[in-house]
């Protein structure tokens, strides 16, 4: 049985070239007979592994690498049959139901805007980090009103 159908944005910075992309996932959670339950992802209809594992992470479309990605967003999609007050409307016509449909060019998992490219981190930013966490020095604030000391 179907518990859960959502559509997931998914982004990726490569740790390589520092591109940054996103792709668009359709998520379902089914439980079988034994009470499991599982996730399975598809992008453009193809049955695709989790883009959350390294096994399901996509190519770096500039170097070829491949980083694991992130949830950016998430849009539910209400299973049927729903309430008793869900718009719903009876196909009496199975196959003459809405044919544009099936001519319709479908919603590719890229055809979105993708991120802006950021680049890679100025050179020294992460030195200066490291510097800063391994310091002794720490800074003190006040936590009382005006005119105590610290």
């Amino acid at each position: 049985m179907i518990t859960e159908l959502a559509l997931e944005r998914v982004e990726f910075t490569c740790g390589h070239c520092w591109h940054q992309w996103s792709i668009d996932y359709d998520v379902q959670h089914y439980r079988d007979g034994e009470g499991r339950d599982w996730e399975y992802f598809s992008r453009d209809g193809i049955a695709v592994d989790s883009p959350y594992t390294p096994a399901g992470a996509p190519p770096c479309p500039e170097c070829g690498r491949h980083w694991v990605g992130r949830c950016a967003a998430r849009r539910l999609i209400p299973t049927p049959p729903g309430a008793l007050v869900t718009p719903r409307q009876p196909i009496m016509d199975a196959v003459g139901h809405r044919p544009e449909r099936h001519g319709a060019p479908l919603l590719a998992a890229r055809a979105h805007r993708q991120p802006d490219q950021l680049g890679p981190p100025a050179s020294g930013a992460g030195e200066a980090m490291a510097v800063e966490a391994a310091s002794p020095v720490r800074k003190v604030e006040s936590q009382g009103g005006a005119g105590k000391g610290v």
